[in-house]
């Protein structure tokens, strides 16, 4: 669960500072639009359905990796007295390396987010709203007017 707090922070942070940077940067946006603005916008929903699958696979591999835990948990738990210290090595082993490979995944696909956001913002209003990733955030925090920090403080 905690990981998944972490994966939802850093994904409302990066929309976040995406947002930000749309705000207040000087580039206008351009009136005109590519000829075959059709074309990429295909190009640029294909990129947001690949993002949700993404982050799904990763929901997936998060859910298989817990059941791992779980199971090796177990098997120390129940292991004789003279075996559970090289389990319990064990156990911390896998998860430190779980949490390594899973901190570079978190941060590759929030680069990646973070530049197909302002790809959206770049194309424009109507672009952002119609992203899934988008519309799968909708209903995150309790309270729009609430920062993730502040939703988690209310859940204690």
């Amino acid at each position: 669960m905690k990981t998944q707090s972490n994966l939802n922070l850093a994904i409302c942070s990066s929309i976040a500072l995406a947002l930000a940077l749309a705000i207040w940067s000087p580039i206008q946006p351009q009136a005109a639009e590519p000829a075959d603005g059709k074309k990429m916008d295909s190009k640029m929903m294909e990129r947001c359905k690949e993002m949700t699958e993404q982050k799904q696979k990763m929901m997936a591999d998060m859910k298989a990796q817990d059941a791992e835990l779980t199971e090796a948990v177990a098997r120390l738990n129940s292991a004789p007295e003279d075996k559970k210290m090289s389990l319990m090595a064990g156990v911390i082993t896998q998860m430190v390396e779980q949490r390594t490979a899973m901190h570079t995944r978190m941060a590759k696909m929030q680069d990646g987010m973070m530049e197909h956001m302002m790809q959206h913002m770049q194309t424009g209003k109507e672009s952002m709203a119609q992203c899934p990733m988008m519309k799968g955030m909708k209903g995150m925090h309790k309270n729009a007017n609430t920062t993730p920090r502040e939703d988690r403080k209310e859940q204690k």
